[in-house]
């Protein structure tokens, strides 16, 4: 007997995501799997497109009541109601890696029994992660680190981001705020991506690109020196790619906000503030759609950063798209739970609930 898979409504604010499009619960349908898809106030992808299909529907967040032996599956986090959770799940549950949220919410799953699958831990055989919003990442937090550019050279503060219906506009807009921002004759911003061979670095190329700006490309040999990297402060944006690891050296010190620079915006798209091994030790919490930048310096020289933690939520009908296909393969692969990559992500959670 095939899986059952409930596909949650994301609560999150500014999160219209799903993981699982219309075409891929088709799919699932037809290898004989059960799917049951809540509706949703926010979610890209209308119900509408789901009703036709051979799937239930039924009311937002009503997962709990789900039968004992069902697959939950969402992107984000879950309420943190600090209810035992005795479902096997699949999301980002961000708790591997030391964060700050981690220890209780495996402490709800030891409580009620349940799993957790981390998306993030999906990995084949050599250790490579089989799905992954990073393109889309890439593309969104250089596009927020250039609107942020553009409200400096006006004199404001990047105030409220939303999501786009597309990528189209998205760069419309930021077009239009260059034009505004360059207008006295102030050139384009000078860019440096670190982490570019990857694929965040990729969607951030693909943007500046676009939009005619040729980032300098910095990777693994840029920076096997650990540092100090002065080279960064002679760029007007920093845009940082890499996960926070003890292999990673500092890119910027708090130094650097009393040092002579050229830097004034930080897109920090890794977005690992609470990381004992964050390359940029400035900031202390994620910022957000609705207060998307934290200014770490003022004055003449003012210096931003911004560091959202869901960026591809900005794209989220493209992204949903993306991320979908990737994971429908391995979606089709449940009935096998607890082998391949499904059986190397228990294996990870397990290891942390006995370390709790």
């Amino acid at each position: 007997m095939q899986p059952h898979i409930w596909v949650r409504a994301e609560q999150r604010d500014n999160e219209q995501r799903v993981g699982m499009t219309p075409q891929s619960v088709s799919a699932l349908a037809k290898a004989g799997y059960k799917i049951t898809i809540e509706n949703s106030s926010r979610r890209a992808i209308p119900i509408s497109q789901y009703e036709n299909l051979d799937c239930e529907i039924v009311e937002e967040n009503t997962w709990p009541d789900a039968p004992s032996d069902t697959i939950i599956f969402g992107l984000k986090e879950l309420p943190d109601d600090g209810t035992p959770l005795p479902h096997r799940h699949i999301f980002f549950g961000h708790a591997f890696k030391g964060q700050a949220e981690g220890p209780e919410l495996l402490r709800r799953f030891a409580a009620g029994g349940g799993t957790l699958y981390d998306l993030e831990y999906l990995i084949d055989k050599d250790g490579n992660r089989v799905t992954a919003f990073s393109y889309w990442a890439g593309l969104a937090g250089a596009a927020v680190g250039l609107k942020t550019w553009a409200a400096q050279q006006t004199g404001k503060t990047l105030g409220p981001i939303s999501a786009y219906p597309d990528k189209d506009a998205l760069l419309n807009e930021l077009n239009f705020e260059l034009s505004e921002a360059c207008k006295n004759g102030t050139p384009l911003p000078t860019a440096l991506i670190i982490g570019a061979l990857g694929r965040v670095g990729g969607g951030a190329i693909d943007l500046f690109q676009t939009l005619d700006i040729t980032p300098t490309k910095w990777d693994m040999e840029q920076t096997a020196s650990g540092g100090p990297f002065p080279e960064i402060l002679e760029h007007n944006l920093l845009v940082n790619c890499i996960l926070a690891s003890p292999d990673v050296p500092v890119f910027v010190p708090k130094s650097a906000l009393n040092a002579k620079r050229k830097l004034s915006v930080i897109a920090d798209i890794a977005c690992d503030p609470n990381s004992p091994y964050n390359p940029l030790p400035l900031y202390s919490h994620p910022t957000s759609f609705t207060n998307p930048v934290i200014r770490l310096a003022n004055g003449t020289a003012p210096l931003d950063i911004t560091a959202i933690d869901n960026l591809p939520s900005m794209l989220p009908l493209e992204s949903s798209n993306d991320f979908s296909a990737q994971l429908l393969p391995y979606l089709l692969t449940l009935d096998q739970i607890e082998k391949d990559v499904w059986g190397r992500a228990k294996t990870v959670f397990d290891k942390h609930i006995k370390l709790l």
